[in-house]
């Protein structure tokens, strides 16, 4: 099964709204969410601090900041063909 690799962190609004939309489309597409909170890591903090929530699969930034559950949709789908 693919997996999406979902960057968020604590008291973020855009993150929950695209938990949501995230979890409308793993009904739909069969993939695991694998969250990460991007404060537990030094490191992680650098990379997406400016950009959370990021959505990731591959190695590939599918979309981040305001997550649309269109955009999003499409960009799983051509990966989880």
């Amino acid at each position: 099964m693919k997996q999406v690799i979902f960057y968020t962190r604590a008291q973020c609004g855009l993150c929950e709204d695209a938990k949501i939309t995230l979890k409308l489309l793993k009904d739909e597409l069969a993939f695991e969410i694998i969250e990460m909170d991007i404060e537990e890591s030094d490191d992680l903090t650098e990379r997406f601090g400016l950009m959370i929530p990021v959505v990731e699969m591959d190695g590939e930034i599918l979309q981040y900041g305001q997550i649309d559950y269109f955009t999003l949709s499409k960009r799983l789908h051509e990966k989880t063909r």
